[in-house]
């Protein structure tokens, strides 16, 4: 399902959500209420800006009697999806927010990955799928970082472990063509990178990935990502909790400067392994 259809049966899902709550008599906090959300969340639901997650279309449709309607129609679109079920509502939020943040302890950010990495990436992961599963992937992995190229783009942090710098991924001559994007993304100041050095050892958040996302018009969230799964969070105590982490990572980082320098050193390290082999 293309990326346009997809968001017209969202703004569907929030004018039926809509009509079936004031239906009920029920107000936007009283729904929330009952379904274990904010009204301002049904809101959002409402304006197809935010996608409710499966459990709590599933609940929706308990309170308002509505045979499985928002059920179904939330599965149709995970389902149309390219992402991962658990990822598939990230992609979309990444289209509205206002500042991203990001810590890759291992692999390079899908936002900043060439098609080189991407694939290589999918394929390691994938290695009996066919052609047109990895195309599909890779493709889609590509299309999301069109919110960079934006006049309104998102103010993109990213904090790269030493180790998602040197691992190369595709082999050396792949692994520089990757590095060298990534410095030009941060000579164009599209995005400020900065990479936590291996000597640091232990560091705030040792398992998987975290992504923090604001937005203009609703609160901000978090994302955690590890090897067969991810969680969206929501709640604003965990979300916070999750900014101090992030706080705590960035100042043992190298400066802006130091990181540029690390990832074009290492960009060069591996073109000349590549021109050797």
């Amino acid at each position: 399902m293309a990326k346009a259809k997809r968001k017209e049966v969202w703004v569907f899902f929030g004018e039926l959500l809509k009509e079936r709550r004031e239906t009920a008599g029920l107000s936007r906090n009283e729904l929330g209420a009952r379904v274990f959300v904010s009204g301002t969340y049904i809101g959002l639901f409402e304006q197809g800006v935010r996608k409710p997650q499966l459990d709590v279309a599933q609940r929706i449709d308990e309170v308002l009697q509505t045979g499985g309607i928002f059920e179904r129609t939330c599965r149709d679109l995970i389902n149309a999806s390219p992402y991962a079920s658990y990822f598939y509502e990230v992609a979309e939020l990444e289209a509205v927010a206002t500042k991203i943040c990001e810590f890759a302890p291992t692999v390079v950010p899908g936002l900043l990955q060439t098609a080189e990495y991407a694939r290589a990436v999918t394929v390691a992961a994938n290695p009996f799928v066919t052609e047109e599963y990895i195309e599909e992937k890779v493709s889609s992995r590509l299309e999301r970082q069109a919110i960079l190229q934006d006049a309104t783009r998102p103010e993109y942090w990213v904090i790269l472990h030493e180790n998602a710098v040197l691992t190369p991924v595709g082999g050396p001559a792949a692994m520089a063509r990757q590095l060298d994007h990534i410095a030009a993304m941060m000579r164009q100041r599209r995005v400020l990178v900065t990479v936590l050095p291996r000597a640091i050892g232990a560091h705030a958040h040792m398992t998987g990935t975290l992504k923090l996302m604001e937005f203009n018009d609703q609160p901000p969230t978090a994302y955690t990502e590890t090897e067969f799964t991810g969680t969206l969070l929501d709640d604003p105590a965990v979300v916070k909790q999750a900014q101090r982490t992030y706080d705590l990572l960035r100042v043992a980082t190298l400066s802006p400067e130091a990181s540029l320098a690390l990832i074009e050193s290492a960009a060069e390290d591996f073109r000349r392994c590549a021109s050797t082999t």
